[in-house]
């Protein structure tokens, strides 16, 4: 829940008792979407902001480590990954990580809110200037159908770029569409998926893993990492592997250039903290 309190901008988390503020100076935009509420505001220190249903998704000023941490360790742990499908992810700004890897062949992006795309288009040009490469396909549709519907072994890495599990992000954390992403991996596929904040929402993280162990996922690893906007200042994106283990890690190349992913943060991540380690123990 969000709400404007003068020249603030927040989101409260009742089951944690926490709110999170943003001072900022305009609205760009309010939109009922067939899907949720968009807003997009401009702020004093943040750059822009969007909001969906009063959550904070990404502002200008940090949203490359979100980005950059639910692309390159799911490309970096791949031999060959040439085969690439987002599901959500509609403001494009992993699809541009993802771009920066020569090897990768196509890119099908399927996020179904469209308004989304074209906010971040208008708002955050920088995170959509490749949408235009030719390895791109922009679908507009259900991630849920479109994976149950897809060929099975014929992808290489499936990036989950979803918003919390609320509204249109509900069926990315279910059951059957985990397992649908493992049919449509190919044998060294890898997934990864955004699992929320252990420190605020542990439970659905803990879900999450149970959910890609039944599908038949052989490792997963939660990679914590910070995010200033989102509740608990952190998130975790979660890695799994339909065989083989998860910590042979490729070279970044050259051409890969990022502001905070490395091959040396990414080795570090893998060592899970403790009171995850404990808290993942009873999956």
């Amino acid at each position: 829940m969000s709400g404007k309190h003068g020249e603030w901008v927040y989101e409260t988390v009742e089951e944690m008792g926490a709110r999170f503020g943003i001072r900022a100076t305009e609205k760009l935009l309010d939109e009922q979407t067939p899907y949720q509420h968009l807003e997009v505001w401009r702020t004093e220190r943040w750059g822009n902001l969007m909001l969906l249903d009063g959550v904070m998704m990404l502002s200008s000023l940090e949203n490359y480590l979100y980005h950059e941490m639910m692309a390159h360790p799911a490309l970096q742990t791949h031999p060959a990954p040439r085969n690439v499908v987002i599901i959500g992810g509609g403001d494009c700004g992993t699809l541009t990580e993802v771009l920066k890897h020569r090897e990768v062949e196509s890119v099908v992006q399927i996020d179904i809110d469209e308004a989304v795309t074209r906010a971040a288009e208008r708002f955050f040009p920088e995170l959509t200037a490749h949408n235009d490469d030719p390895r791109v396909s922009l679908r507009f549709e259900d991630g849920v159908a479109w994976m149950k519907n897809a060929p099975s072994a014929s992808v290489d890495v499936i990036i989950v770029d979803s918003t919390d599990p609320i509204g249109p992000g509900t069926g990315l954390f279910g059951p059957d569409f985990l397992a649908d992403c493992h049919r449509v991996l190919r044998e060294d596929g890898i997934m990864v998926g955004q699992s929320e904040s252990p420190f605020y929402h542990l439970p659905l993280m803990l879900d999450y893993h149970r959910a890609m162990k039944a599908a038949g996922f052989a490792e997963r690893r939660s990679l914590l990492f910070p995010q200033p906007v989102y509740p608990g200042g952190s998130i975790t994106g979660t890695l799994a592997r339909k065989a083989g283990p998860l910590d042979e890690l490729r070279p970044l190349a050259d051409e890969v250039v990022t502001r905070y992913y490395s091959t040396a943060l990414h080795r570090g991540l893998l060592a899970t903290p403790p009171f995850m380690q404990e808290a993942l123990g009873e999956v």
